[in-house]
């Protein structure tokens, strides 16, 4: 059995922030300042988004969650510095409480024009903030094989990251409502699996071919090899309010690949679910987050989603010190302790009954722990 290059599972981070008005609390634009002035800083790290009042920020590669967390906090405090200095806020959360998209500008830019123009309502109306997670992989073949596995674990992690409650000045009853609104792309939620990288080049190709995408990036599953790089992406999480949970987040990532690749080099697999059945899981997380029940499909029965996560960190546990992430993998007990965001969101609701004051909290716990 060859001994496992651990260094090939690199990370890379992307996050979405709202931007807000420290006055009202409502989502407003940036006009792009917060771009163009954090691009003096950190280059080409800060990028607009299709609607006016998000930033998108993306870490470089980093070799291990030690980079992850340096760079993800740099990143906040960027941000966060630039916004203020234009009398904005930033906070990070799935949805904003209450703002409404049809007072959101959209961003001038070919790209989004072009999906505005195709999607119409469903695009305008996409307002809402995900993390998406990087790990390197040495080929796309290996990439395939372990997404198709790694699929089976994306309900357990978006429970974890469960940050979007409140929708429209709504409580909407959903732990994570952010998953509800993408929902009406095409294209979204669990893939299939694929028999091999040329099935999944061939399904590519022939979307290209018929005029349904333009190019690969226009397919928004919740994991996906990435059509440009030798990575498998995560994009299933709403993004966690501070960046332990990001961190956390982004490590239990990394552990279920590297798991799953180790497992692979034992001549082992990972039993492979249908889509229909790991979609239970998901509607599951997205409806009670953390303090629901998942199923357990190979004994075929409910168990506490708590339970399940534990389960999960055991699972992983014999490659996360290899990885260096234990420290980070070692906060998931505290968030299951704490609550998600969307739980904290919610108590901070019951506790005022005011939804610019759950924006307030929001806007505090940007920089915590940082």
């Amino acid at each position: 059995m060859a001994n496992i290059n651990y260094k090939q599972f690199t990370i890379g981070v992307e996050e979405e922030y709202m931007v807000y008005d420290p006055v009202t609390r409502e989502l407003k634009s940036h006009e792009q300042k917060i771009v163009s002035e954090g691009q003096k800083v950190i280059k080409d790290k800060v990028k607009a988004e299709m609607h006016q009042a998000v930033v998108e920020v993306g870490t470089d590669i980093c070799h291990n969650i030690e980079d992850a967390y340096k760079d993800v906090s740099l990143l906040r405090k960027t941000i966060q510095g630039i916004a203020g200095n234009l009398g904005l806020a930033v906070g990070a959360s799935g949805t904003h409480p209450f703002s409404h998209w049809q007072d959101q500008l959209i961003t001038d830019h070919v790209r989004y024009n072009q999906i505005v123009n195709e999607l119409q309502e469903a695009a305008r109306s996409n307002l809402i903030f995900g993390l998406h997670v990087h790990v390197g992989m040495e080929n796309r073949k290996m990439a395939i094989h372990l997404a198709n596995s790694a699929r089976y674990f994306l309900p357990h992690v978006y429970a974890l990251s469960t940050n979007s409650p409140f929708w429209e000045g709504r409580m909407t009853g959903y732990k994570s409502f952010r998953t509800k609104v993408f929902d009406k792309f095409p294209r979204t939620g669990i893939p299939e699996s694929f028999d091999s990288i040329e099935a999944y080049e061939n399904y590519v190709a022939l979307l290209i071919k018929t005029n349904c995408i333009d190019n690969a990036k226009k397919i928004w599953w919740d994991l996906r090899v990435h059509p440009f790089f030798n990575t498998i992406e995560f994009r299933i999480c709403d993004v966690p309010m501070t960046v332990m949970e990001t961190i956390a987040i982004t490590g239990l990532f990394q552990a279920i690949t590297a798991k799953l690749y180790k497992l692979r080099n034992q001549n082992m697999n990972f039993i492979q679910y249908q889509r229909a059945l790991i979609n239970e899981n998901k509607w599951r997380a997205s409806r009670y987050g953390i303090d629901g029940y998942l199923i357990d499909f190979g004994k075929e029965e409910e168990t506490n989603t708590r339970a399940l996560i534990y389960e999960l960190l055991d699972f992983v546990d014999d490659v996360v010190d290899e990885l260096g992430c234990r420290a980070a993998i070692n906060y998931i007990p505290e968030m299951l302790n704490k609550g998600t965001g969307a739980d904290r969101q919610l108590k901070v609701y019951e506790e005022t009954k005011s939804l610019p004051s759950v924006v307030d909290y929001i806007g505090a716990e940007f920089l915590s722990g940082v």
